[in-house]
C-alpha cells in the first residue's frame, strides 16, 4: 500500500456516521414495532404474532451486531489517525485494514438483515394475495 495519510481514514468518518444513523433508525423502528407486537400478543396469543416477534427479534440482534461492528470500525479509524500522528505507520496500516474488515462485516450483516426483512414483508403480502 502506498503511504497512508490522515485523510484516508478520515474519509470513512462521514460514511460510517451516515451508516450508523441508518442503523439507529432501524433499531428505533424495531423497538416501536416490538412494543406494538407485544401489546397485541398480550391481548391475543396468535401464532402469527409470535412468528413476527421471533422474526423481529432476529433482526434486532442483527442490527445490534451491525452497530457494534460499525462503531468498532469507526473507533479503529480514529486509532489509525492517532497512530499516523505518532509516526507508527506500519501499525496504522494494519489497524486501518482491520477497520475496513469490520466495516465489511457490518455491511454484510446489513444485507442479511434486509433479506430477513423482505421475507417478513412477503408473508404479509402472501396473506393478502391468498385472499384475492
Amino acid at each position: 500500500m502506498e503511504e497512508l495519510t490522515l485523510t484516508t481514514p478520515a474519509v470513512l468518518f462521514s460514511a460510517i456516521s451516515l451508516i450508523m444513523l441508518a442503523y439507529t433508525n432501524r433499531f428505533l423502528a424495531y423497538a416501536s414495532t416490538i412494543r406494538d407486537l407485544h401489546s397485541k400478543y398480550q391481548k391475543n396469543k396468535d401464532r402469527v404474532l409470535y412468528a413476527q416477534i421471533k422474526n423481529i427479534k432476529t433482526r434486532l440482534y442483527l442490527t445490534r451486531s451491525m452497530q457494534i461492528f460499525g462503531i468498532s470500525s469507526l473507533l479503529l479509524c480514529v486509532l489509525t489517525m492517532f497512530l499516523i500522528y505518532i509516526q507508527q505507520h506500519t501499525l496504522a496500516v494494519w489497524v486501518f485494514g482491520v477497520a475496513l474488515i469490520l466495516l465489511i462485516i457490518s455491511l454484510s450483516l446489513l444485507i442479511m438483515e434486509i433479506q430477513i426483512s423482505v421475507k417478513a414483508l412477503e408473508h404479509h403480502i402472501s396473506d393478502i394475495e391468498s385472499k384475492e
